[in-house]
């Protein structure tokens, strides 16, 4: 399950799309009016795009090491249609630590959600950017992590009644998943 699967394609390890079921189904079986995808995995999360580039009701953004697994997520896929705009695509360069994923929420990824005014935040929660990790190149820490998750309750507290979901994407080290994962939990409970 997770972030690459598309509506009728099975990749990179995925089958069903939790991220894209859930925004879905929140929008048509239970009224809300507009759901924020933020998706830190370290890979962009091309299933979430496609099932919603052309949609005005789901704002989707994805922070992810360029160029990568799967290929896609340039800056200029910003969605296609009403779509257009509501898709943000931030490619970072191998090697992007705490500091440049701060960067990109503050410049980035809270103008945007706060623009956007969701009745619920989404997050695919990926943790392969931790430098523990050796497949993903990046240098992010557990503290890094713990400030997007304090980040983003803050961020929901503010927009929606603290509506905040995460979903488990990617992490391969598992000293660092297990870290990075007790982070945000710690930092949900906290707030």
């Amino acid at each position: 399950t997770g972030h690459h699967s598309e509506r009728d394609t099975a990749k990179g390890f995925c089958v069903f799309n939790n991220i894209a079921i859930a925004a879905e189904h929140l929008i048509r079986n239970k009224g809300v009016e507009r759901v924020a995808v933020v998706d830190f995995d370290v890979h962009h999360g091309n299933g979430t795009q496609h099932a919603f580039y052309d949609r005005d009701d789901v704002l989707f953004i994805s922070s992810h090491r360029s160029p990568f697994y799967p290929g896609s997520g340039s800056a200029d896929e910003k969605g296609s249609g009403k779509g257009q705009g509501f898709t943000i695509n931030i490619p970072l360069p191998v090697g992007a630590d705490d500091d440049d994923y701060k960067n990109v929420f503050d410049k980035l990824i809270i103008p945007a959600v706060q623009k956007f005014e969701p009745r619920i935040i989404l997050c695919s929660a990926g943790f392969d950017a931790h430098r523990r990790d050796a497949m993903g190149g990046m240098r992010m820490t557990t503290d890094g992590y713990r400030w997007i998750g304090r980040t983003l309750g803050d961020l929901s507290k503010d927009l929606c009644g603290g509506k905040v979901v995460y979903v488990l994407e990617g992490g391969y080290d598992l000293v660092a998943l297990r870290d990075s994962c007790e982070a945000i939990l710690e930092e949900m409970v906290s707030s």
